[in-house]
């Protein structure tokens, strides 16, 4: 696997911040899933503490979320502030209850940015939600995944019209430029069409001598 981030062409550039974050998502049931994230930024070493040969970590921001499945609404949050610049960064943790009852799909990030943007929140923790978001709606097609796999019946979605088709992909619509509703892609999908299989499944499948039918089949697509 390739380096996430490379160093820079130039070596003679001296690192002065590192922001790390992480998101992983966890099956809890048919109904649920668990989001979990973490925003850590680090001063390198010797920088702020001469002679100090440990990075200075100065921020660390945990969040959970439980989403239900499959109408994206939160149903429970919680924040935690492991390191923090002041005593009071500590205050605003409960702030982000407010978090319950929302849809992290569309319209999460302006309500997001409306609820907790500036001074009615945490700047850091606040970022970290805003790229927990596509990681929640990235593990839809897993949680469909994990019931395929365990043989769990998961909701059904028809798609027996074209207006049902484009529901089932309404987390996708107006997210980038290629899920443009209006655009090809969507219209593929809205007229009953192949838009083919992922890039990366017929990349794996190819490295390990496989036909990428078999994804089809499992997930029920052929």
């Amino acid at each position: 696997m390739t380096e996430l981030l490379p160093p820079p062409s130039d070596s003679t550039l001296e690192e002065i911040h590192e922001r790390t974050y992480l998101v992983k998502s966890y099956y809890k049931s048919k109904d649920s899933m668990i989001v979990r994230g973490a925003v850590r930024d680090f001063k390198p070493a010797g920088l702020y503490v001469p002679d100090d040969p440990e990075p200075l970590p100065v921020h660390h921001m945990i969040v959970a979320l439980e989403i239900s499945h499959p109408s994206m609404l939160i149903t429970d949050a919680t924040v935690e502030l492991e390191v923090t610049p002041h005593l009071g960064c500590q205050r605003i943790s409960d702030h982000y209850k407010n978090l319950i009852g929302l849809s992290i799909a569309r319209g999460f990030t302006h309500k997001v940015r409306e609820l907790f943007g500036g001074p009615r929140g945490c700047t850091h923790t606040t970022a970290l939600l805003q790229a927990m978001a596509p990681v929640a709606i990235q593990s839809v097609w897993s949680m469909n995944a994990v019931g395929v796999r365990d043989g769990v019946d998961l909701p059904a979605v028809p798609r027996g019209t074209r207006e049902e088709r484009l529901a089932a992909m309404r987390f996708n619509l107006n997210t980038c430029h290629i899920w443009d509703e209006n655009g090809e892609m969507a219209n593929i999908v809205a007229d009953g069409g192949d838009i083919g299989l992922p890039l990366w499944i017929e990349d794996r499948y190819a490295k390990l001598g496989r036909n990428p039918i078999e994804w089809r089949k499992r997930m029920g697509n052929d």
